[in-house]
């Protein structure tokens, strides 16, 4: 046994150090608007957070820190120069109202200035916490890494959207874990949803410009932390696996970002609430994104979609071969004219090969289609592999507008690096330079960029209905969590609409003829439930038109909203949701595998008399998934409606209110 004896000088020495650094740290408090949440950060050897939902503990400990060059560690032995609270308040009016025309956007800020040229920023509002770093030294830097260290109460579990690899889709089951089924390392995109027992806590980032997304990895006993991808040197064509969309990244640095100058970083997002519908009302992922770029925005028009590759051009009932052709697109163009569907997409095959995206294929006379579709008041959005557009980009998005498309349908990023997302901003420029539409599939979740460049107008980066075609992932609990989870970062190109509905007991991929689990109320709710100002009708026109009656009703749905309220939640099981356009209200409602009912009161309405159209579950439905039952009825403010719905089935209703 080795003993230490410290002698009085040492025990003196001992005490001034600890004397030291117990008035060096200092706490600072700040509440919600409401009072409801509340957070204390520490400022001692580093820095550190914790956040409160009435004053009881729902995230533990948020150690927060950067590493750049020049030996600079932000956040490492803080020194507070000044500190600077206030109430801020702003009113929002987005280009593109996903879920408000108007957000209220109220919070209480605070300012820690460090004497070494940096600001840490906290802001709370009354549905959650947001912090960020920014730095005001003018040199130019690396960014080694960046620290956000999670500490969760013990017995939280989580919905979480594993990844294999950063190079991803970020397409993913949410996962329902607790802690025990973690296994070190495990990592997610984001956004990821937390449950404490007392509260949820949905992660997630917001003005992300210039520099990698965020990841979080599992560490031990329910402690995270953020990991980020490495600045790409060099990025190779995959040869073994679609080398035209496919990249192997051969050399990486040992940093994450190459920074100018001062700047701030991302605001990393912590929605908090005991309430499940706050995070699908929520709008902080907006309320904390920059301002648009864009001077004139009145040829940003959000609306619906025929789109060919879900249902692989399968149209029949006609006299010619379907395909990659002209007759086939003018089909497509002709469906969406008769229904007032404002766009058409020529998905993968309208190019002369996959990376000769300059020229069209032969079968398809491009500009004959082009002029027939304006004439049909029908918009045509061309997809594009990102890899050959982005070394290309200005020539290509300049011809593309010459030909007359209005948008581009951007494919197979798979990344999250700094260079990717700054070519992510780069597309949204030069696009809105020629006045086209941008849809980001094979992308990362929204973060704030469509706000800066409205013309954004979908993501996907949701695992949606066109997986469909070769698996059984589209389930209803599958389609009752992501309004929770992915939605809360931004609007999701998931592609509804499917007319061939299954039961799982009579389900089956097909890539050719996809069927969608669950009822056909199941898929018509989706048109309110999910958020998408670029909405796609996935299902074949031949189809389409055999069902005549609920096309009508989906083509009547708008795609932007004025207001929203979410009457019943809870993650992964049900929703009840109603959503305002003008004077007309939509209500739907998605249960999973269990069956459900409802009673809602109509008290959102205005007084008035309503028409209101419903279409809900059939009798059979349980049994016949594509069973439906259309009613229309008088309704006002004071009525109280049953909602009964089958599992893995919808209700879904519009309320007109009647002219006198």
């Amino acid at each position: 046994m080795i003993r230490t004896t410290i002698g009085s000088s040492g025990l003196i020495l001992l005490f001034h150090f600890f004397f030291a650094i117990s008035t060096y740290a200092q706490t600072y408090s700040l509440d919600s608007p409401d009072g409801r949440i509340s957070i204390e950060v520490t400022t001692g050897g580093n820095i550190t957070w914790s956040a409160f939902l009435e004053s009881r503990e729902i995230i533990g400990e948020v150690g927060i820190g950067m590493t750049l060059d020049q030996k600079r560690k932000l956040g490492e032995n803080p020194k507070v120069r000044n500190v600077i609270k206030d109430l801020k308040e702003e009113l929002i009016r987005p280009v593109v109202p996903n879920k408000d025309k108007e957000i209220e956007s109220r919070y209480n800020e605070m300012i820690l200035e460090m004497t070494e040229k940096y600001n840490v920023i906290f802001r709370i509002f009354d549905d959650g916490v947001a912090y960020r770093f920014v730095d005001r030294s003018k040199k130019s830097a690396v960014v080694y890494s960046e620290k956000m260290n999670i500490e969760f109460p013990q017995g939280t579990s989580s919905y979480f959207p594993k990844e294999e690899s950063m190079y991803s889709h970020n397409e993913r089951i949410y996962l329902k874990q607790q802690a025990g089924d973690f296994e070190k390392g495990d990592f997610c995109s984001l956004p990821v949803l937390f449950d404490t027992g007392l509260s949820k806590v949905l992660i997630t980032e917001a003005s992300l410009h210039d520099y990698p997304g965020m990841f979080l990895k599992y560490k031990e006993n329910m402690d995270f932390e953020a990991v980020f991808p490495k600045f790409v040197l060099e990025a190779i064509p995959d040869e073994n696996n679609s080398p035209d969309r496919n990249q192997i990244l051969s050399k990486k640095a040992d940093y994450i970002a190459e920074v100018s100058g001062s700047r701030a970083y991302p605001w990393r997002v912590f929605m908090i609430s005991d309430d499940d519908r706050t995070f699908v009302e929520s709008n902080l992922v907006t309320q904390l994104s920059g301002q648009n770029k864009i001077e004139d925005t009145t040829w940003i028009k959000p609306g619906m979609v025929a789109w060919d590759w879900y249902n692989a051009n399968n149209i029949y009932g006609v006299d010619f071969e379907a395909g990659l052709n002209t007759e086939t697109y003018k089909y497509y163009v002709d469906f969406a004219s008769e229904n007032g569907i404002e766009y058409v997409i020529l998905d993968e095959g309208w190019t002369k090969s996959t990376t000769e995206i300059l020229d069209w294929n032969p079968d398809i006379d491009l500009p004959e289609l082009i002029e027939y579709s304006k004439k049909k008041n029908v918009g045509i959005i061309l997809w594009v592999l990102w890899k050959p557009l982005n070394e290309n980009l200005e020539e290509i998005l300049k011809l593309y507008s010459s030909w007359g498309a209005v948008g581009i349908k951007v494919d197979f990023m798979q990344r999250n690096d700094q260079a990717m997302v700054k070519s992510y901003e780069a597309i949204a420029e030069t696009a809105a330079k020629y006045k086209l539409l941008v849809d980001f599939h094979g992308a990362f979740k929204p973060a704030g960029m469509e706000r800066v460049w409205p013309n954004i107008i979908n993501y996907e980066g949701v695992k949606g209905n066109e997986n469909n075609k070769w698996s059984a992932d589209i389930s209803p609990e599958h389609n009752l969590t992501i309004p929770f989870t992915r939605m809360a970062a931004g609007p999701m190109d998931f592609t509804p609409g499917a007319m061939v509905n299954k039961h799982k007991k009579n389900f089956m991929p097909s890539f050719v003829r996809p069927m969608g689990l669950g009822t056909r109320c199941h898929q018509l709710a989706m048109y309110v439930v999910y958020e998408a100002p670029l909405q796609m009708l996935c299902e074949s026109p031949s189809r389409y038109r055999q069902e005549q009656e609920t096309v009508d009703f989906i083509t009547s749905i708008p795609t932007t909203w004025d207001e929203t309220r979410v009457i019943e939640a809870a993650v992964s099981d049900y929703i009840v949701i109603a959503r305002r356009k003008g004077d007309n209200w939509f209500l739907a409602s998605m249960t999973d595998d269990t069956p459900r009912d409802f009673n809602v009161k109509l008290d959102f309405l205005s007084d008035g008399s309503y028409e209101m159209e419903v279409f809900r579950d059939g009798i059979n439905a349980k049994n016949y998934a594509e069973d439906y039952k259309r009613e229309i009825k008088k309704v006002h403010k004071n009525d109280i409606l049953e909602l009964s719905l089958t599992g893995g089935g919808g209700w879904i209703a519009q309320i007109r209110m009647e002219t006198k």
